[in-house]
C-alpha cells in the first residue's frame, strides 16, 4: 500500500545526523603511492614483519608443542594418582599463558588485535576452585588445541617461506656475487646440469639476465606468498585464543543492556521535564486562575466568566501538550492499526511528500514495531530540518526473520553516523535488539538509510 502525503508541520523530535557533513571525504591523511602495490611489497615493513613472524613462529611453536604434550602427558598418566589433576591445570595454564604471548605476537608483528579471553570464573577461593575453574574454561582447552596445531603449520610456513625468500634474493643478486665460482670454485657460476661429459653452467650475460628476472619473480611473489601463510596464523589466533562466540555474545548483550538502560533513563527524564515545563506548569496556573474566578463570581460575574473562558483555553492548550506527550511516548494509532497508519500520520506531518508503501501480512513483535516507527519519526525529522529534499520515500517490508525499513529523500546528502550525532545514537537502539542501520549519503545526494530489525511476530492475546 503506497500513500503520498503533502506537508505540513514538523514532528519534535531530536535531529538524527547534519546534512553538511561528508562522511570522512577529503581525507589529507590517507598517503598514496605511486608505486603499484606489487613493486613494493618486497621493501615494505609489513612484509618483514609478517616475515620476522613466520620465522619466529618454528622455535616457539616447538617449545609450545613440547611444553603442552608433555604436561597433558603426564597430567593424563598420573590421573590414577592425586597429582594428575594439579599437573593437567597447571599445563593448561601454562597453555593459556603462552596464549596470552601469542596474541601480543600478532599484534605487534601482524597487527591483529585480539580481545583478550574470558577470565576465569571462580565462585570460591582457593587451589582446589582455581584447579576447578581451569579445566572447565573453555580458553583453557582451545590454547591446547592452538599448542598441538599450530608446530605443523610452523613446520611448513617456515619452509615454504625460506625457500621461496631465498630464492628469489640469492637470483636476484646473482651477478653481484656469481664471482664467487670461478674465482673459489674452479667453475663459471651456477651448475644447472653435469655428468661425467656435459656441464651446463649459469656464466655468460645471457643466462645470468635470465636468472635475475627469474629471482626478480619470486622476489615480488615472496610477499604475497608469506601473506596467504600469515592469514592462517591469523585465522588460529583470532579462532583459539580469542573469545568465545558465546562469550562475545555476551559481552554484546551486556553493553547492549547498558544502552537500553540509558536510553530509558534519558526517555525519563525527557517526560518528567516536558511534564514539569509544560502541561504541569500550565494545569497549576489554570487552579490558581481558577480559584481568582471562584472569588470573583458573587462581586464581578463578567470578569469571572472571562476568567473561566481563559482557563477553558488553557483547558485545550494543556491536554494537546498532552497528547504531544503521549504520541511521543507511543502513539495511540500505533497500538490500535499498526505500522501502515502509524507511519502514514508521522508523513503527514512532514514538511516535504512523504510516499509510504507498508508491505507485511502480521505484525511485528509490539517492542520492534515501536522502534520501527521511532526511526522511521527521527529520520523524517532529519529530512524536514536539514535535507533540504522536495519528495521522500519510506518503505517497510519483511524479509526471512528481518524487519527492513528504508527512508530515502533526494536532498543534499552529506548524512554522517559519526559519535556524537542524532544518527549514532540511533544506531545504538538499533544495537540494543541486534538492528543494523546503514546509512548510504554521498555529498550532493539522495539519502538512503535502512534499518534491519529481528522480526519476532506479535503474540495473540
Amino acid at each position: 500500500m503506497a500513500t503520498e502525503y503533502g506537508q505540513g508541520y514538523g514532528l519534535c523530535s531530536t535531529p538524527t545526523g547534519h546534512p553538511g557533513r561528508t562522511g570522512g571525504a577529503g581525507r589529507t591523511g590517507e598517503r598514496r603511492h605511486r608505486m603499484p602495490a606489487v613493486l613494493r611489497a618486497p621493501v615494505e615493513g609489513r612484509t618483514w614483519r609478517e616475515l620476522v613472524y613466520v620465522l619466529l613462529s618454528l622455535p616457539i611453536s616447538i617449545l609450545l608443542f613440547t611444553y603442552a604434550v608433555t604436561m597433558v602427558s603426564l597430567g593424563a598418566g598420573l590421573l590414577v594418582t592425586f597429582l594428575g589433576v594439579p599437573v593437567l591445570a597447571a599445563g593448561l595454564a601454562g597453555c593459556r599463558g603462552f596464549g596470552t604471548l601469542e596474541r601480543m605476537r600478532a599484534r605487534g608483528l601482524l597487527d591483529l588485535d585480539v580481545t583478550e579471553p574470558e577470565p576465569l570464573r571462580m565462585k570460591r577461593q582457593g587451589f582446589v576452585a582455581w584447579m576447578g575453574a581451569v579445566l572447565k574454561s573453555g580458553t583453557s582447552w582451545r590454547s591446547l588445541l592452538y599448542a598441538v596445531l599450530h608446530l605443523p603449520w610452523a613446520v611448513l610456513a617456515f619452509t615454504v617461506s625460506v625457500t621461496v625468500w631465498s630464492i628469489g634474493w640469492s637470483l636476484l643478486t646473482y651477478p653481484l656475487w656469481f664471482w664467487v665460482f670461478p674465482m673459489y670454485a674452479g667453475q663459471g657460476g651456477i651448475q644447472l646440469y653435469g655428468d661425467g661429459q656435459h656441464q651446463i653452467y649459469l656464466d655468460n650475460p645471457f643466462e645470468i639476465t635470465v636468472t635475475v628476472l627469474i629471482g626478480l619473480l619470486f622476489t615480488l611473489a615472496t610477499p604475497w606468498i608469506v601473506r596467504a601463510l600469515t592469514m592462517v596464523d591469523r585465522l588460529l589466533v583470532h579462532g583459539l585464543l580469542g573469545p568465545s562466540r558465546l562469550a562475545t555474545r555476551v559481552v554484546e548483550l551486556e553493553s547492549d543492556r547498558g544502552a537500553v538502560v540509558d536510553t530509558a533513563a534519558a526517555d525519563l527524564r525527557r517526560i518528567e521535564r516536558d511534564l514539569h515545563d509544560g502541561a504541569q506548569a500550565r494545569l497549576v496556573a489554570l487552579a490558581m486562575d481558577l480559584g481568582l474566578a471562584k472569588e470573583k463570581l458573587r462581586e464581578d460575574p463578567r470578569a469571572a466568566a472571562h476568567m473561566v473562558d481563559e482557563a477553558h483555553g488553557e483547558v485545550k492548550t494543556a491536554l494537546q501538550e498532552l497528547r504531544d506527550l503521549a504520541r511521543g511516548i507511543h502513539p495511540a494509532v500505533l497500538t490500535d492499526r499498526g505500522l501502515d497508519a502509524a507511519l502514514s500520520s508521522v508523513a503527514s506531518r512532514c514538511t516535504v511528500p512523504v510516499q509510504v508503501e507498508v508491505d507485511l501480512t502480521e505484525r511485528p513483535a509490539p517492542a520492534i514495531e515501536g522502534i520501527a516507527y521511532f526511526t522511521v519519526s527521527e529520520l523524517l525529522q532529519n529530512i524536514s530540518k536539514h535535507a533540504r529534499a522536495t519528495r521522500a520515500t519510506v518503505e517497510v517490508w519483511r524479509t526471512e526473520n528481518r524487519l527492513m525499513v528504508q527512508v530515502e529523500d533526494n536532498g543534499v546528502g552529506g548524512a554522517d553516523v559519526s559519535e556524537g550525532s542524532g544518527l549514532a545514537g540511533l544506531a545504538e537502539r538499533l544495537d540494543a535488539v541486534d538492528g543494523i542501520l546503514v546509512v548510504d549519503s554521498p555529498a550532493g545526494g539522495p539519502t538512503r538509510v535502512t534499518a534491519e530489525l529481528p522480526w519476532r511476530a506479535e503474540r495473540m492475546r
